[in-house]
């Protein structure tokens, strides 16, 4: 457990062996020891971020977390750059991995850029749906402060890339009040881009319908409110980057996707965000099913069914989009697939592949996760997610689906593990196996040569934070 700081000044004393603030005309931070801060600094700042109950602390450590990895030479950037390059043909042979780290961020996001660095590696993505904000209290300030603090206690170097994934039009919420559903997800674009994402991939495929006669019809209400949220992120996108954004045609679970519903998607996009916002850049990747689910599906004594995945409609779908000047198609709800698997994806071209409950899995069931903690969670999940319970689930099975939910209300205990560092190594390892599979490893070459790394001005220091400074 790292220190907490109590109020902006406190801060700023923790951190003073590593870092300081200098408030002159141009407030800005200075690294007084790099190790240390790498050490000790990073972690103060992702603590107090997360946990103070005081919100002026949580300003202050979030505008240091991301001072701080300006000066350390790490830039929020976006992807799209290496995407362009992927469609023009400048690579193949990798697929980027987007990591949904839903909790242990400081310490995750840290242990994989490690790792990443030790294979010279630089292409994967650290990414978080709107849905996981909820449930894991994390809003994108938050999850994007941790990631950098992890970034820092890594020793990183060059581009971030941060991602909102699933920015998702809920069918239901929407058959009330789809107005309000849009305003939703707009708002959600603005925070997301506020907080310094640079990647977002908008998630309407919920509305497809496919009662309607024609493919066209069945996407129109997919394409239309797509198109809207892409016009808004150009419009608020920082000057000289292009935020990457991402689309999707099939609904994750659901019946996998087609290359006629593909073709009729992007032609429909295309023409959408032309009359929205002439000139505009359109999508960069999009997802598509194959046959997976989100979470993979629990089996009444344990354990998760296996997949069926498509990779034939996979590799069609790709050689579409591609075609059509995207880096291919995306694959989600892909973690609890079989290792031996994960080789596939860079041969049938995936552009980019979600990760995300097999690390939650490898934490819950890790051999060092206290016992009591792990009693304390079942008795959490079953006072209060008992309406959650489907029709003849094991207990098994109704603790595996969620116990997701559990992760916002014990963050912090989750964060204290006394034995931490052994499940940490065992996430390692997971992601060494991953990151080689995927080929991750060496493409830190590419990466600098595709991704520029652009400076972006801070945003204002927190009055708090200056005001602990006179």
């Amino acid at each position: 457990m790292s220190s907490i700081a109590t109020s902006p000044a406190a801060l700023l004393q923790l951190l003073a062996p590593s870092l300081r603030l200098v408030a002159d005309a141009t407030p800005r931070v200075e690294i007084v020891d790099a190790a240390r801060l790498r050490s000790e600094g990073a972690a103060i700042i992702a603590w107090s971020a997360a946990f103070s109950v005081e919100s002026d602390v949580v300003a202050a450590a979030q505008w240091l977390a991301r001072a701080a990895a300006k000066v350390a030479g790490i830039e929020s950037a976006s992807i799209a750059p290496l995407y362009a390059a992927r469609a023009s043909g400048g690579y193949e042979g990798l697929t980027v991995p987007a990591l949904n780290l839903r909790s242990q961020v400081f310490d995750m996001s840290r242990t994989a850029l490690e790792l990443a660095a030790s294979i010279d590696g630089a292409a994967l993505i650290f990414e978080l749906a709107r849905s996981e904000q909820t449930y894991t209290f994390q809003r994108p300030a938050d999850y994007a402060t941790s990631i950098f603090c992890g970034a820092i206690a890594a020793g990183w170097r060059g581009p971030l890339f941060i991602q909102g994934d699933h920015y998702q039009f809920v069918a239901a919420k929407y058959a009330k009040d789809p107005d309000g559903v849009a305003g939703e997800i707009a708002r959600a674009c603005r925070l997301a881009v506020d907080a310094g994402y640079r990647n977002i991939d908008i998630d309407a495929s919920t509305l497809v319908d496919l009662s309607l006669p024609t493919i066209a019809e069945q996407q129109r209400v997919n394409v239309e409110r797509s198109a809207e949220v892409a016009a808004l992120i150009r419009e608020l996108e920082p000057a000289g980057i292009e935020i990457s954004v991402g689309g999707e045609i099939g609904e994750v679970g659901k019946s996998n996707s087609t290359v006629e519903e593909l073709a009729a998607y992007l032609d429909g996009f295309a023409v959408a965000l032309e009359r929205l916002r002439p000139g505009a850049r359109g999508l960069r990747k999009v997802s598509v099913q194959t046959g997976t689910s989100h979470g993979g599906v629990p089996l009444p004594g344990g354990g998760v069914a296996t997949v069926a995945l498509d990779f034939g409609v996979l590799e069609s779908l790709g050689a579409l989009a591609r075609e059509r000047g995207l880096a291919g198609a995306v694959q989600h709800g892909a973690s609890t697939l079989p290792d031996e698997l994960f080789g596939r994806f860079p041969e049938v071209g995936t552009a980019e592949i979600h990760l995300a409950t097999g690390f939650q899995n490898a934490l819950y069931d890790h051999p060092a996760f206290p016992a009591e903690l792990r009693s304390e969670i079942s008795a959490w999940l079953h006072a209060n997610a008992a309406d959650e319970a489907k029709a003849g689930d094991t207990e098994e099975q109704f603790l595996y689906r969620t116990r997701k939910k559990a992760l916002g209300p014990f963050k912090r205990a989750l964060w204290e593990i006394p034995r931490k560092e052994e499940i940490l190594a065992s996430q390692r390892e997971r992601l060494a196996t991953l990151f080689g599979r995927l080929g991750v490893a060496g493409s830190r070459q590419i990466v600098d040569r595709y991704v520029p790394l652009t400076p972006e001005p801070l945003p204002a220091v927190p009055e708090g934070l200056l005001a602990a400074t006179r």
